[in-house]
This record gives structure tokens, C-alpha cells and sequence, in this order.
């Protein structure tokens, strides 16, 4: 008997790993990214694919920005990547080599700077004793390498990345203390 399952198809372990370690939200994050990654015809899921799919999928995330008119500016550099701006990263694997890739998962058709930005967003769900990384974690791990793709175009939509970051670490910290979810918000940062 022929399985109906066709070759290439069968379910990853290593993926099936990492996906069991990602929120709801964020599983469907990696989803949107991967989607993203085969119809801009990119080798692998890069930084900014996951930063895009971050954006349009978790409303805390956005949250976290200074104001709306931030995000659109955001979400309208990376709508262009594949109609101009990013052309340069086409057919390019995405490694700034700013940090050091040690992965606890070998995620294939992912750019060595996304494993990294996974990787941190998978130990700060570990550090904070939560069993699976959320969009905010994964948000720190991609502006942890100030070399990557997403933080080029968080600069480019003028966000200031310092600033961002005391504004993610603030909504992780009353997380941790009691609230259910990431306060985020449009006040300034500290």
C-alpha cells in the first residue's frame, strides 16, 4: 500500500519541536512568515518576514510602538521589499554575524540571524518560566542584533531601537507580575 502522503510532506520532528514551544499567536507568526518567505521567492524566513508577520498578527506588538503612524511606516517598508526596497536581499542568505548562532533547534529554510532572533525569544520564555515564547520575546530576539534585516527597517520607519526595546522590557516586567498579558501601550518610554 502506497502512503498518500507525498515526499517532502511528512511531519518534522525538529519543527514539530519548535512549534509545540511557540504561542498560538506566535506559531501562526512563523506560519505567515514561512508563507511570506515562498511567495517573495526568498530562500529562507529572514528577520524582516518575521518582523512583517509579527506586526500584522500580534496586537500587542504593535502596541509596544510609539504610535500607529509608526507601524504603518513599518508595515509599508516591508510591503515594498518585494517591489523595490529589500531587492538587494534577494537570493542573499541573512547573517550579520553580530551574534553568535548556537541553536537549541536546527530549523532549516531559516536565515542564521531569524534562528538567533528565535532562539532569544525561546530563553526569555524560559527565563520567565513560561513553557512557550510569545510575539513580544520574539520581537526582543530580532532587535537583539543590531546588524539584522528588521532592525534596518525599524530604522529605516524611524523607530529608535533603544527606545523600543525599554518599551518591551517594561510590558515583559508587568507581564511577570501578575498580568495575563504584555502591557503595551502608547505612552513613553522610561
Amino acid at each position: 500500500m502506497q502512503s498518500r502522503t507525498s515526499p517532502g510532506a511528512e511531519p518534522d520532528p525538529i519543527r514539530a519541536e519548535l512549534d509545540s514551544r511557540l504561542s498560538a499567536e506566535l506559531a501562526s507568526v512563523v506560519a505567515g512568515a514561512r508563507r511570506r518567505a515562498v511567495r517573495d521567492g526568498d530562500r529562507q524566513i529572514d528577520t524582516a518576514h518575521l518582523l512583517h508577520s509579527l506586526l500584522e498578527t500580534d496586537p500587542e506588538v504593535r502596541a509596544v510602538f510609539e504610535n500607529g503612524a509608526q507601524v504603518v511606516r513599518l508595515l509599508g517598508y516591508l510591503v515594498q521589499r518585494s517591489i523595490g526596497y529589500g531587492l538587494q536581499w534577494r537570493g542573499t542568505v541573512e547573517d550579520s554575524g553580530a551574534l553568535p548562532v548556537v541553536t537549541s533547534h536546527k530549523e532549516t529554510g531559516w536565515s542564521p540571524a531569524a534562528v538567533s532572533a528565535m532562539d532569544v525569544a525561546l530563553e526569555r520564555a524560559e527565563v520567565r518560566g513560561d513553557p512557550r515564547a510569545l510575539g513580544m520575546d520574539l520581537l526582543a530576539g530580532l532587535t537583539a542584533d543590531p546588524e539584522c534585516r528588521a532592525v534596518e527597517v525599524l530604522g529605516r520607519a524611524g523607530v529608535d531601537v533603544e527606545v523600543l526595546l525599554r518599551r518591551v522590557e517594561a510590558g515583559c516586567r508587568q507581564y511577570v507580575s501578575g498580568g495575563h498579558r504584555f502591557a503595551g501601550g502608547h505612552g513613553s518610554a522610561g
